[in-house]
């Protein structure tokens, strides 16, 4: 099931806490999904990360997208040489995949997630543009993702998607 499938949760009570989006001088949302990540001083690792994969043109897109943006801490929690190896011009591939799994190819804010969940009876699957397929539940009142890593702040909105700030790295399936 992809996120294009969701069915309209606006009357869904956020359990989530959110966060206004960006905006510049002149109070317009950011353009896109990457000015987002630029501007954020917790996301400086994964703006990196997605330079070296070649993928801020993708990202700049018209989209729509919804980035699952791991923190600087959540990279700097992997075990110790695997983010610098896999920022390695001859792993660009391995980080591309990385980095896939944190998009899906529609805009899903979190109303919409935790509606999605609340269909699921629970849980929902989502497969994102990497072809990882993220398990994504409400435990306590925060959108859990693979029951490992948490959404910590929601909506970050851009003109071709939105950001979801998460406290852990995704990884494909070996």
């Amino acid at each position: 099931m992809t996120f294009a499938k969701f069915g309209a949760a606006a009357a869904v009570a956020l359990s989530l806490s959110t966060v206004a989006a960006t905006a510049d001088m002149h109070g317009s949302m950011p353009a896109t999904v990457v000015e987002i990540v630029t501007g954020s001083e917790d996301h400086e690792t994964l703006e990196q990360a997605v330079i070296a994969a070649g993928l801020a043109d993708t990202l700049s897109g018209a989209g729509p997208f919804t980035v699952f943006g791991p923190t600087d801490a959540a990279f700097a929690a992997l075990p110790e040489g695997a983010l610098d190896d896999a920022l390695k011009p001859e792993n660009v591939e391995t980080l591309q995949k990385i980095l896939g799994c944190h998009v899906v190819a529609s805009k899903a804010m979190a109303a919409d997630v935790i509606g999605l969940v609340e269909q699921g009876g629970g849980m929902a699957e989502v497969t994102t543009i990497g072809n990882c397929r993220l398990r994504l539940s409400v435990m306590d009142g925060k959108v859990m993702i693979n029951d490992a890593v948490t959404v910590t702040a929601a909506d970050l909105a851009a003109g071709n998607g939105v950001v979801h700030v998460i406290d852990g790295v995704l990884l494909p399936a070996s």
